[in-house]
């Protein structure tokens, strides 16, 4: 006998056996396959939720093999790995079009993998399809030049009639709107452990073709160890933020490392593209403004998602009013945090490439380095270690041989101290660097190459 739950506490839903794949797995390391989903019609024509069987749903996206279709997914720390599922089986070939893929992402020949922004799942990968393009100009992106024929969200149980994107807004409200506005198909996995969070994050169930129930825990973010250099870097980073301060950071040591020296600070606020466990310390530190939180995704533990479940101090926005340069400008002392590879002499920094091919992308760095500066009291902050151990080579080099993500920036930070970059003269830019960010053993051959330059 099949399993009944209520759906929406109208007509049961039966839960229904889901075939395998035919192509390998895709579910992530460590993670078993998502198989016997419960799939159900979001809504029909009189609002009803009725089930349809996996092969349905199998069916309904293998109607679409002709061609190549693009199908937009959930990135980051929610990729809905039952509909990829489905997807993988249903389609000898097709895009698929992710941000930040983590591994476990399908991996042959006959699908594109599509992004703005490269993931573990992606990076190096022979069918990679990169599109250069910072972070607040995605949207367009998909409106415009990469229109999905399938969009696959992962998505919280409905309240009200309500189904919220949870820890993945981002782009996915362009996708949606891109999908309904050209008659693709969209499609939901319901899971009760994703956060029920508000703001852009709610959705329609009207707006979803068909649902697959899957319960399944979260991927979580294992924060990465701080070292000692790290741990000089974010001391020197905090120093540069006041009291009052809105604030974005990234994810890695230095960001982290940064956050523990803030929790002193009081009446901080938080604008930024995503937050993680750093920001929760803040708020039971009582670092933070009695202010809402606003992001645009999240990647953390498990205790983050469930301090984000229905807490309405924290609200979801879409990538194009989080990362829209213009509204970070007018958010008070705008401190945007970000790290680097490289930077060169005429204060451009490498965060996307190594080896001169590309590991992640522009992201919003760029877009928030930009509001930042705009800010009244505003200050864009670099940080990254002087010296790679790994290559045993500087980071503050002569000029950039990859393509440059930031420049214009405040402050250069690095272990060995703060470079005060903005306002000063092209050969007062480079001294600084040179003097307070640069390796000691670097400084002299430096100081030359810039003799030469300015």
């Amino acid at each position: 006998m099949p399993t009944v739950v209520e759906a929406d506490h109208s007509e049961p839903v039966l839960q229904v056996g889901g075939g395998g794949s035919p192509h390998a797995s895709i579910a992530p390391p460590g993670r078993a396959p998502a198989y016997g989903p419960k799939v159900t019609r979001c809504c029909d024509s009189v609002g009803r939720v009725r089930s349809v069987s996996s092969e349905a749903l199998r069916q309904r996206i293998a109607a679409l093999a002709d061609g190549q279709p693009r199908i937009v997914a959930s990135g980051n720390h929610a990729p809905p790995w039952a509909l990829l599922e489905v997807a993988e089986a249903a389609l000898p070939s097709y895009r698929l079009f992710m941000l930040n893929a983590p591994a476990g992402v399908p991996d042959r020949p006959g699908v594109v993998l599509e992004t703005p922004f490269v993931g573990a799942g992606m990076r190096g990968r022979p069918t990679l399809a990169y599109y250069p393009s910072r972070l607040s100009l995605v949207p367009a992106l998909l409106q415009r030049r990469a229109q999905p024929d399938v969009v696959l969200v992962h998505v919280s149980p409905p309240r009200d009639g309500l189904l919220s994107l949870g820890i993945e807004v981002n782009v996915l409200p362009a996708a949606l709107e891109a999908a309904r506005g050209r008659g693709a198909l969209v499609v939901a996995q319901i899971n009760p452990r994703m956060p029920y969070t508000s703001g852009d994050a709610l959705l329609s169930v009207a707006d979803v073709d068909l649902a697959v129930e899957v319960e399944a825990p979260l991927d979580e973010l294992h924060r990465a160890e701080i070292g000692s250099v790290q741990a000089v870097i974010g001391e020197h980073v905090a120093s540069l933020v006041p009291d009052a301060a809105t604030l974005q950071l990234g994810i890695g040591a230095i960001p982290d490392a940064t956050l523990a020296g803030l929790h002193e600070r009081r009446g901080l606020r938080i604008w930024s593209e995503m937050i993680s466990d750093g920001v929760m310390v803040l708020d039971r530190k009582g670092s933070l403004a009695d202010e809402v939180v606003t992001t645009s995704f999240a990647a953390g533990s498990q205790e983050l998602y469930d301090w984000l479940d229905g807490n309405r101090r924290v609200t979801f926005v879409r990538t194009e009013r989080a990362n829209d340069p213009a509204v970070i400008a007018r958010q008070p002392r705008m401190t945007s945090i970000n790290a680097a590879l490289q930077v060169d002499l005429f204060v451009q920094a490498n965060a996307s490439y190594v080896h001169g091919r590309i590991y992640s992308g522009f992201g919003g760095q760029t877009d928030f380095v930009v509001g930042a500066l705009h800010s009244a009291g505003g200050r864009a902050i670099i940080g990254l270690p002087s010296w790679h151990e790994r290559s045993d080579k500087s980071t503050i080099v002569e000029h950039l041989t990859s393509p440059a993500t930031s420049f214009q920036h405040s402050y250069v930070v690095t272990d060995q101290g703060i470079a005060h970059i903005w306002g000063r003269s092209q050969r007062e830019q480079a001294r600084e660097l040179i003097d307070h960010a640069a390796a000691p053993q670097v400084r002299d051959e430096l100081h030359k190459v810039a003799a030469r330059l300015f």
